[in-house]
């Protein structure tokens, strides 16, 4: 049986998905109202091995494996919220997410406001995203776009493992529906910082490096690329880096005080340029810090294609470190 994160206080490594089981055992152990509910989820540990060992320590009930039928497990996870339960539901990949879209964006999402606050939906959806490991048109697409588009959904990007256990705790305290997704790129990555072992906040993003010259708005496997660059060009060019963590509620406030200061904007995510998140925060930071800026904000997204097989190919679809230098010495000399 692993440690809990609370009387974890010595440095250790901590990988993206130990900080997700993590942050399911806590939260159950402090809550018998919790549990889990998926596909493959329970002796098997989830096709990610996200939920290992927690099958052995909570049992069936607490972790119930289901049937391949993502619309009629996540009804039954709606109606375990409105009856006072605080699911946790696993949708292996967000592409399957489509099959659920009638009960989330039709039920979990309108119930509070069409019950007059009667009835709350207190669920938490995990999901796993983006291409990695040739997942090809079926396994690899980057949908959390859709999700941000429905009223009454919250929809949480973490990048790093310490992100990954605060934000899904806070998750799975809040009293309504939340759309968690996992970059599935990120799932290895790991870190000595220690986890706080409590919830945090939805809704603020944060500041992962202070600069003045050029703001980089990173989402998920983005942020330590941005990182990682903003370090090399250091101190030719400071490098803001901004990760929102929570696509909707939106942290405008942090990210137009940024574009404000730097005057110069890249956002870059692994969701497709049309119609997408990166479109929306660009609109936001138009309307927030039009007059400040002294060049257009630039969009790096994943080409507008179904995501190959090939590895060579997937590489392709999506943008690099080089692209996001390639953005960042051009703004820089604009």
């Amino acid at each position: 049986m692993s440690t809990s994160v609370e009387t974890t206080k010595e440095s250790r490594t901590v990988s993206f998905a130990e900080a997700i089981r993590s942050a399911l055992r806590d939260a159950m152990r402090e809550d018998e109202r919790v549990f889990l509910i998926g596909e493959d989820i329970g002796a098997p540990g989830g096709v990610f091995n996200v939920t290992q060992g927690l099958f052995a320590e909570f049992g069936a009930e607490r972790v119930r494996d289901t049937a391949i039928a993502e619309q009629g497990i996540t009804a039954a996870a709606v109606g375990a919220a409105i009856g006072g339960m605080r699911p946790v539901l696993e949708i292996m990949f967000n592409d399957f997410m489509a099959l659920a879209l009638d009960q989330l964006a039709n039920e979990a999402a309108k119930l509070h406001y069409m019950t007059g606050g009667q009835l709350k939906v207190p669920l938490t959806v995990r999901t796993a995203y983006g291409p990695a490991s040739s997942g090809a048109g079926h396994h690899s697409q980057t949908l959390y776009a859709w999700f941000c588009h429905v009223p009454g959904l919250k929809v949480v990007v973490p990048s790093n493992p310490v992100d990954a256990y605060g934000l899904l705790r806070a998750s799975i305290d809040y009293d309504g529906p939340v759309v968690f997704f996992e970059d599935k790129q990120l799932y290895q990555q790991t870190t000595t910082e220690p986890l706080s072992g409590k919830a945090d906040r939805l809704g603020v993003a944060k500041v992962g490096r202070v600069g003045a010259d050029v703001t980089v708005v990173a989402i998920g496997r983005y942020v330590p690329v941005a990182l990682a660059l903003a370090a090399e060009l250091a101190p030719d060019i400071d490098v803001e880096v901004i990760d929102p963590r929570t696509l909707f509620p939106l942290d405008e406030e942090t990210i137009i005080s940024s574009a404000r200061k730097t005057r110069r904007v890249i956002v870059i995510e692994s969701g497709v340029r049309r119609f997408g998140v990166s479109s929306e925060i660009a609109t936001r930071i138009y309307e927030g810090a039009f007059d400040y800026l002294d060049a257009p904000v630039e969009r790096l997204a994943a080409r507008e294609v179904v995501i190959p097989f090939s590895p060579a190919l997937e590489a392709a679809v999506l943008p690099t470190k080089d692209d996001l230098e390639r953005a960042v010495l051009g703004l820089r000399k604009g």
